[in-house]
């Protein structure tokens, strides 16, 4: 599989990230392990998993993702074929969130504890945090790459003039930049990232590796109508955004096309962004071997100019629309 440089990291990954959100959540350890050594089996090397995962599950309080990942490193010896990704900075507790200099030093070492390694490859900032200076933090993660703990670090859900400010004070105080930004973008979500988000990702050489990839599940085409949504809890919370004219042009589109490419709607939708020159790996989920399977279809997807012409104009957004 040929493998994308991750901005200027010198990390290198595969086309797909795995999404470590379903560990511990809607699945379980020993189907978390074999979904892990599939997704390597089938020549992927990126995971992102995050400190926070899965502290909305009743009786969880975050970690229980990157618990079952290190406890698969370990049995697998199959650290050094993964390029590993978490995050901070959300809530994990009293007085446990933020970008604070302490509080960075306190969650890298638990998550190394839970991940039963060494090393992050890629440390994110899982919000920003306009209380700590950008500087401070970025000193904090300084020392962590100096030290070994952490190779590279990354941005997620920071705005277009953060993320620029960041980037700033990085080459004027001659600190580690973000080489990474984690965004929210999809077919139906475009406008946000492709405003401004986009533009300063590829000026600036920064890797983007977007989440709700598949928004929810919605464009593999599983939610077409309310009584679809309904079977599902997940289903439900992606009515009332995804389940209107414009989200259903979309579906139509993703079936033309996957009917030309003898593919499925979930690969036409992956392999749509990992065409994007500014997207370097889209995250995506599995929660069963056969969903694996599908992903690592996209990857190998490549589509004709006038598919990808078809599902720009189906999925364009106008001001009313936003």
């Amino acid at each position: 599989m040929q493998l994308r440089p991750l901005g200027r990291s010198g990390l290198h990954v595969s086309p797909l990230a795995f999404g470590g959100n379903v560990f511990g959540w809607t699945v379980d350890e020993k189907l978390s392990f074999r979904l892990l050594d599939a997704w390597l089996d089938a020549g992927f090397n990126f995971v992102d998993t995050a400190d926070v995962y899965s502290s909305w599950v009743p009786g969880h309080s975050g970690g229980e993702s990157e618990t079952i990942i290190g406890k698969w490193l370990r049995q697998s010896g199959k650290r050094n074929r993964v390029v590993l990704a978490t995050k901070l900075g959300k809530p994990m507790g009293p007085g446990k969130e933020g970008l604070s200099p302490a509080y960075i030093r306190q969650a890298v070492d638990a998550s190394l504890k839970r991940l039963q390694t060494d090393h992050i490859d890629l440390y994110q900032s899982h919000d920003d945090d306009a209380d700590t200076p950008l500087a401070d933090t970025l000193a904090a993660f300084a020392e962590l790459i100096t030290a070994g703990k952490v190779r590279a670090i990354g941005a997620s859900n920071y705005t277009a003039p953060r993320l620029a400010e960041a980037l700033e004070v990085a080459e004027r105080e001659g600190l580690p930049r973000y080489e990474s930004l984690q965004p929210l973008y999809n077919l139906y979500d475009r406008a946000v990232f492709e405003e401004a988000l986009e533009p300063l990702c590829l000026e600036r050489g920064i890797g983007v590796i977007n989440f709700y990839a598949l928004a929810a599940g919605f464009l593999t085409g599983k939610y077409r109508s309310e009584a679809d949504a309904a079977k599902s809890a997940r289903g439900a919370s992606t009515t009332k955004k995804y389940l209107n004219p414009r989200g259903l042009r979309i579906l139509a589109a993703l079936d033309e096309v996957a009917g030309m490419h003898g593919a499925t709607p979930g690969q036409v939708a992956l392999a749509w962004q990992i065409a994007r020159p500014a997207i370097t790996a889209p995250i995506a989920s599995a929660t069963s071997v056969r969903q694996l399977e599908e992903l690592a279809g996209a990857a190998q997807l490549s589509l004709a100019a006038e598919a990808i012409a078809l599902l720009d104009k189906a999925s364009a957004e106008t001001a009313q629309q936003r």
